[in-house]
């Protein structure tokens, strides 16, 4: 398997340490959902102290690319008939992405049926010369993954693989588990305040990736509306 750019690798993980990496996706078809939208909220995350953007979909990658200059997560996901895999499922995504200007390309890092095995998307990723995340449910998998090269473990699919019984709290003990074995951890999953941002770095994450708390204005105003229902 062809090896990551050790030098591109250490300055990402440099310049996203103990970091906040803003997840611009809005809502899918939502009003917010154009490319211009996307481009301003990644602005104005920078702005507001964001190291790292997390884009979906090459057009808004290429996009977002022109006008930031902090390192871009980039995914596509795609609806597949007979696999529940959505985040960047085939190689030609990757190199859509690369093309792009995603610095890191992160996929589905979970043990399940899927249209391209996990170590050809992460050697597809090496090939073309970007850094590779995968967002994972379980820590042998993330172990695995990082053995082979991929260079950031993300807790971004735990509670996420088994719809029926989606946790309300992020999964700190695989983060931490993670932390321990030396892995470079992008918490992701449900940190949707502060405070669970804060403990995700304090666990010794490299980053925390938020993206509906602070991008999804369809979420947040949700959360408000059922809480005063509630009252």
């Amino acid at each position: 398997m062809k090896a990551v750019n050790s030098a591109l690798e250490q300055s990402l993980i440099t310049k996203l340490n103990r970091s906040l990496i803003a997840s611009c996706q809005p809502v899918d078809d939502g009003p917010m959902d154009k490319v211009e939208h996307v481009v301003a909220m990644a602005q104005a995350a920078v702005i507001g102290g964001a190291k790292g953007l997390r884009i979906e979909g090459a057009d808004n990658v290429k996009a977002v690319a022109k006008v930031v200059d902090v390192p871009i997560v980039g995914i596509i996901k795609r609806d597949l008939a007979g696999s529940p895999i959505r985040i960047t499922p085939f190689i030609d995504d990757v190199i859509a992405l690369a093309n792009a200007g995603a610095d890191i390309i992160a996929f589905d890092g979970t043990d399940r049926p899927r249209p391209t095995p996990m170590l050809e998307l992460l050697h597809a990723i090496h090939s073309c010369g970007c850094v590779a995340m995968a967002d994972c449910a379980d820590f042998k998998t993330g172990m695995e993954l990082a053995k082979q090269g991929c260079t950031f473990i993300g807790s971004t699919m735990s509670g996420y693989t088994d719809l029926t019984c989606t946790p309300d709290e992020p999964d700190y003990q695989l983060v931490q588990d993670w932390v321990e074995q030396g892995i470079n951890v992008i918490a992701e999953g449900r940190y949707n305040s502060p405070n669970r941002a804060a403990k995700a770095i304090e666990l010794g994450a490299i980053s925390v990736t938020v993206g509906s708390a602070i991008t999804r204005i369809e979420h947040i105003t949700g959360w408000f509306v059922n809480s005063i229902g509630k009252a």
